[in-house]
């Protein structure tokens, strides 16, 4: 028998890829790196949503060229709004839709524990092929949690001391956070707990340390530990490289990465210091639409490209988890 028309139906959506922008440290480019990088991959013909998860400094609207938004992510926050898509604003790049940060109440301005989870569990469900999330400074909870949650941890830094430290300082924050979530003794979760003072008086000074700590404890929960520690591949990027050393920086943090705690940590890329950012800035516009030509717009390109590989790679949501 023929199907007739009433009963097709479009394909489900895969789940979007969830990639988050963080790195401690404010002023390094992340909400840059978001507004560039996402539009690059709306132009290759995805359909993707930027968050602005910054409450108390949201700025991802004028890089986009958006004007001050009247409902943005603090409407969920403050549960004004329950529906994420009910948030979403067009841009002047096709196929790349908005979710601002503007307006939020700065006497709470992160969500509690339990809105974290729901607006976590809404990211995952929005109709897109990429949604990125831009990250404030800091290492609060919430953000680390927002960062934990990605398919993809971006990690930016700037070839200043002052980033790297703050860089490493995020990592180990979204590192220990992610060991506690995959614990399950009280008492060893206790020790990961004490671990996150780095002044502890039981000498552990490293992730690799805990883990011998772990280890001890429980040779069950020292395999929970590695398991975990394997799964966390956070990326990075050095923003506004000048100088060949400032490129071997990325190859140093992977380093330092592997050494101190043990993960493999991706180099995705570099974006090198170009005149041209800041007036693409004062325009209002990504630069790889207002000078696509400049050098640094050609090295956004090519991590976006690699992002959009990484995609194409990655096992595909099934249709039960695309309507869940």
């Amino acid at each position: 028998m023929a199907v007739t028309e009433s009963l097709r139906f479009p394909a489900p959506r895969a789940r979007p890829t969830l990639i988050v922008a963080g790195g401690g440290k404010g002023g390094v480019g992340k909400t840059f790196f978001v507004a560039n990088v996402s539009t690059c991959l709306a132009r290759a013909g995805h359909a993707v949503i930027a968050v602005d998860a910054d409450l108390e400094g949201a700025n991802l609207h004028t890089c986009l060229g958006v004007p001050s938004p009247r409902t943005s992510l603090a409407d969920f926050v403050a549960h004004r709004v329950e529906d994420l898509e009910k948030l979403l604003l067009e841009t002047p790049v096709r196929g790349l839709k908005l979710v601002a940060g503007t307006q939020a109440n700065l006497g709470a301005a992160q969500p509690s524990h339990f809105r974290r989870e729901r607006l976590i569990h809404a990211l995952a469900r929005l109709p897109a092929d990429f949604v990125f999330v831009d990250l404030g400074a800091g290492m609060h909870p919430s953000l680390v949690d927002y960062f934990l949650a990605g398919d993809e941890g971006v990690v930016v830094m700037s070839p200043e001391p002052t980033s790297v430290e703050n860089a490493y300082g995020f990592l180990r924050a979204a590192f220990y956070r992610r060991m506690r979530a995959a614990l399950q003794s009280a008492e060893v979760r206790r020790l990961v707990a004490a671990a996150m003072d780095q002044r502890n008086d039981r000498g552990i000074r490293t992730p690799l340390d805990l883990l011998r700590e772990v280890q001890a404890l429980s040779a069950e929960e020292g395999e929970r530990f590695v398991a975990a520690m394997r799964a966390f591949r956070p990326r990075f990027v050095v923003n506004g490289v000048r100088s060949a050393d400032d490129v071997k920086l990325g190859f140093a943090v992977g380093s330092v990465c592997k050494k101190y705690f043990g993960i493999d940590a991706d180099y995705l890329g570099y974006v090198n210091h170009d005149e041209a950012v800041r007036r693409s800035i004062v325009a209002r516009r990504p630069l790889v639409e207002s000078q696509p030509e400049s050098d640094a717009a050609i090295y956004l390109a090519r991590i976006a490209r690699k992002l959009d590989a990484a995609r194409r790679s990655a096992p595909t949501a099934s249709v039960a988890a695309a309507r869940a």
